[in-house]
């Protein structure tokens, strides 16, 4: 097992690290260059910016499950590859259209949902490769450090984005992306994954064989067949489902409800950053020090109870409910970031090899389908009753995967299982 620095001394990880780590910091700043293109540059409506948001979310939706076959079907670093340059040259195609009088809405809009399909790709493939790469042993440590690299590009990728845009215009930031897709195919090129330097066995190519959807249909048989993995399904789903709920009602709450100036707001949401990245170093220490159910189910319950300090920060003055607002952001973050680094590493180390993609391929298309869902019961219930009621039915409801996690067999688990399953 290596340390807490050990695998970035191994050149295989650190290129995969790297090439993952570009990857996630070219797709938060595409997040925030092209609304902002579309909104400067194009003059895009509020309808408008609505579904080009809601485009974010249609490919992990629609093409997920498929993604995940292609992934147990080919070499993974090299659909990661043409994902990556896809992506690059796509983005491409935007300051291009821009100088020829070509951009508009629909051009960009079309543009964005192609280099979301590429996104999914590369997230749902950056999961999946994981396993080939480092020991079984070694996974909460290589699942921390992608997540310090997630945490730090979501935290470091809107800033660099609004930036770009303001030195070189909305069109022309766009190019730093396709540079950094660029370089992020370069390093994965150098990985070298176990899966491809060993045969197929017979088994694995008539499981091959059985054509697309056989293969999908394995996958999810899998997922909800499998005690452990089904389990951690739902508990994501439970998660994101109140998460999501009560995410458009806390801007009208802490806005409206508490008056909050603008530098408050800041401070608040900048403090789930800084707590991400903390939970990101510190998930493997953690784990080393409690039993691995334990630790899942306590991560639940601690995120669940400090959203609770939102509806109670109405009881308080005002600058102890700014206090009140930014704890409970950065405990959050810190035990959603411990939690998920744990989970995922649990969920690959019991998954066989040539099930990795699709089994990630289902999760990431449950956790971000429900998020459009939750968001809409939230909106919808803080509309009709109050925002202060909706908060606290989102936080009993984040209470309540804590709770079914605990009901279930994995509670009494102490680590994550260092050999590989039979496939």
């Amino acid at each position: 097992m290596s340390g807490q620095t050990g695998l970035l001394r191994r050149a295989n990880f650190r290129n995969l690290w790297l090439g993952q780590t570009l990857s996630m910091f070219g797709a938060e700043i595409t997040a925030g260059v092209i609304p902002l293109l579309a909104a400067l540059t194009l003059d895009a409506t509020v309808l408008q910016m609505g579904v080009l948001s809601a485009v974010t979310f249609l490919p992990y939706v629609l093409i997920s499950l498929f993604v995940g076959v292609w992934l147990d079907r080919l070499p993974k670093r090299r659909v990661i590859v043409g994902a990556d340059l896809a992506r690059g040259l796509l983005l491409l195609l935007i300051p291009l259209a821009s100088v020829l009088g070509l951009l508009d809405f629909t051009f960009l809009l079309v543009i964005g949902l192609l280099v979301g399909v590429g996104t999914v790709v590369a997230d749902i493939g950056g999961a999946a490769i994981l396993p080939g790469v480092v020991d079984r042993a070694d996974l909460v440590d290589g699942n921390g450090k992608l997540e310090v690299s997630s945490n730090a590009s979501r935290m470091a990728g809107e800033a660099v984005g609004g930036a770009l845009v303001q030195v070189l215009t909305a069109p022309f930031a766009l190019l730093f992306n396709t540079a950094s897709y660029l370089a992020s195919a370069l390093f994965t090129l150098r990985v070298r994954v176990r899966e491809e330097d060993v045969e197929p066995d017979d088994e694995l190519e008539d499981a091959t064989r059985a054509g697309f959807w056989g293969e999908i249909g394995e996958g999810l048989r899998f997922v909800f067949g499998n005690p452990i993995v089904r389990t951690l399904a739902i508990t994501a789903l439970l998660f994101n489902l109140f998460t999501f709920f009560i995410e458009p009602v806390f801007l009208i709450f802490i806005t409206r409800t508490l008056g909050l100036e603008p530098i408050y707001i800041g401070l608040i949401l900048s403090s789930s950053g800084v707590g991400g990245v903390v939970g990101a170093l510190v998930s493997g220490r953690v784990s080393r020090r409690l039993p691995l159910g334990r630790l899942l189910v306590l991560t639940q319950w601690l995120a669940g109870g400090a959203s609770l300090l939102i509806p109670v920060a109405t009881l308080v003055p005002k600058p102890a409910a700014v206090v009140l607002i930014v704890v409970m952001h950065f405990v959050d973050a810190v035990m959603v970031i411990v939690y998920n680094v744990n989970q995922r590493s649990y969920r690959s180390a019991v998954t066989p090899d040539h099930l990795q993609g699709r089994m990630n391929a289902a999760i990431r298309m449950i956790v971000m389908g429900v998020c459009p869902v939750g968001a809409l019961l939230g909106g919808v219930v803080g509309d009709v009753l109050s925002a202060t009621t909706a908060l606290v039915i989102g936080s009993i409801g984040i209470l309540s995967s804590g709770a079914y996690i605990a009901c279930t067999r994995i509670r009494h688990v102490r680590e994550v299982p260092t050999a590989a399953p039979d496939a």
